[in-house]
């Protein structure tokens, strides 16, 4: 479902407008005035056109229709330098073929899909400045919709629309509302980490946490910092209404293998021969997919090996992002460091010398603690609402696959 109407385009700017008509195919579309190139994509879309009585409708004319200026407009279209005219595409019906892939975005706003996810290939589709600004369209997002074969003068096809963001209808991700104008509580709705796992069991009752929350795990090198994440990642993603995805920035190469082949969880990063920057930015693009869920409604949960890798602006923002949206979402940042950052919800330090994964009790703990203990009825009977039904999720069993070894300088 396309999501652009007669109201926004009618508040663009003429360049926009043209970017779209472009990509669009619209024939001779700089020669017309706004009102007449808004129902033209319109129509092309198969969207109502503005209403007659609208104030921006042309002036009728009378005695004879408004005259086109074809061949000038045409002129002003190519991009040839004074070649001939590209001919008029000949009517089929046909559908156009569909993509779907991940975006990669330039400096300049505009963008591709990538089919192949971050590689480059020959199926790569362009996605202009217009659409990924209209879309809210950040780098990572998965998006699909038609595609139209490339012009003469372009080197790639283009996306006519934007159906779907990351699985939903372009018209419903698309949420208009800024994070940071929506008022943030205290985490309340508890996180259960389950039973039968030593390690988790500890944490639950030293440092417990909830949606929304702000977790550190510290430590020294081979304390088991990353041990505890791996437990962390297995058991959220078997909980139901959690989309969790693991970051391994400045990792060993290894270590970056191992983390790929999790199947319990969405895993992605750079090895520690990346740059700060690449580093940096894989973990940016993942907060701001975090916190589009967050804005929609859903519940997030981000889990970064290691923060030490990042730059200290990189890691502070990270860490403020998580948040409890009132009315709305929640964004959780679990991350691992050398020391606690500052600002964490809930802070869990790992004691050096001990067994991997033992707990500092009397370092650790949770800020607002009661408030989670509180919420846990209220939880429970949500729960007894109807809902529609859900495909069966991974076992936690699956556990198992989690990297034992440290990241970074952690083992």
């Amino acid at each position: 479902m396309s999501i652009i109407n007669a109201e926004e385009l009618e508040a663009s700017p003429l360049a926009d407008l043209h970017a779209l008509a472009s990509t669009l195919a619209i024939d001779g579309f700089r020669g017309l005035r706004k009102p007449q190139l808004v129902e033209a994509i319109l129509t092309r879309q198969g969207g109502a056109p503005p209403s007659a009585g609208s104030s921006d409708a042309p002036p009728a004319r009378s005695g004879r229709p408004p005259r086109r200026r074809r061949s000038r407009a045409r002129d002003s279209d190519s991009d040839d330098g004074g070649a001939a005219p590209e001919p008029a595409a000949t009517p089929t019906d046909t559908p156009p073929r569909t993509i779907e892939g991940v975006v990669e975005l330039l400096a300049n706003g505009s963008g591709f899909v990538r089919p192949d996810g971050a590689h480059n290939s020959d199926g790569d589709v362009y996605v202009s400045a217009a659409q990924a600004r209209r879309c809210e369209l950040v780098a990572g997002d998965r998006i699909g919709g038609p595609v139209r074969p490339p012009r003469r003068s372009e080197r790639h096809p283009s996306l006519i629309r934007i159906d779907t963001i990351n699985g939903v209808a372009a018209d419903e991700a698309v949420h208009g509302t800024r994070i940071d104008d929506i008022e943030v509580d205290w985490p309340s709705v508890l996180i259960p980490l389950g039973a039968g796992d030593a390690i988790l069991t500890a944490l639950a009752q030293l440092a417990p946490f909830g949606r929304g929350s702000r977790v550190v795990i510290s430590g020294p090198a081979r304390s088991g910092k990353t041990l505890v994440l791996g437990r962390l990642a297995a058991a959220l993603t078997a909980l139901d209404g959690l989309e969790v995805e693991l970051i391994a920035v400045g990792v060993r190469p290894e270590e970056l293998t191992e983390y790929k082949a999790l199947a319990h969880a969405s895993a992605a990063g750079n090895s520690f021969a990346a740059s700060h920057e690449l580093q940096d930015g894989v973990v940016e693009q993942a907060v701001e997919r975090g916190r589009r869920v967050a804005v929609r409604g859903g519940d997030a949960v981000l889990l970064i090996d290691t923060l030490d890798g990042l730059s200290a602006g990189t890691t502070r923002r990270a860490l403020a992002a998580a948040r409890n949206l009132r009315d709305a979402g929640s964004l959780t940042i679990i991350a691992t460091a050398s020391q606690p950052v500052g600002g964490e919800t809930t802070t869990v330090v790992l004691s050096g010398g001990a067994a991997p994964g033992t707990i500092d009790a009397g370092l650790s703990g949770t800020l607002r603690g009661e408030l989670l203990v509180a919420a846990k009825p209220k939880r429970a009977a949500a729960k007894r609402a109807p809902a529609k039904p859900r495909a069966p999720r991974r076992r936690a069993s699956q556990a198992a696959e989690a990297p034992t070894q440290g990241a970074g300088t952690d083992e």
